[in-house]
């Protein structure tokens, strides 16, 4: 498997992981493998209704606290889908959103260089 391969699957896998457990999957998605990090940009991730609370900070705590509590709850499994890509352990996940864009960033730290692999 080539490295663009690789960031392909890994795109296609976390979109089928957005849909199933956040309820939707994102506009568009880009994965880059960069030495030990593979980092992965989701655009169009948050619905009408999320765009429409996120219009107060009350609304953006909301929004962040639902989000970062569904991923939780659902890391070992999307550990599982991208370790099944990649056959490689995962030192750290970690996650952010944009209420402003619309944006969501992972970044999961690799026990040692991808690029290698390819």
């Amino acid at each position: 498997m080539t490295k663009g391969q690789a960031e392909a699957k890994i795109s296609e896998a976390i979109s089928k992981f957005e849909i199933e457990f956040m309820g939707r999957g994102p506009k568009q998605i880009k994965t880059l493998i960069i030495q030990d990090l593979i980092i992965i940009r989701l655009q169009g991730f948050l619905s009408q209704s999320e765009h429409k609370l996120a219009e107060s900070n009350q609304g953006v705590e909301l929004i962040k606290k639902m989000r970062v509590t569904l991923f939780e709850s659902a890391r070992d499994y999307l550990e599982s889908i991208i370790k099944e890509i990649i056959d490689m352990n995962i030192v750290s996940v970690h996650s952010d959103i944009s209420t402003k864009t619309g944006e969501k960033i992972i970044v999961l730290t690799m026990e040692e260089h991808l690029e290698n692999k390819f």
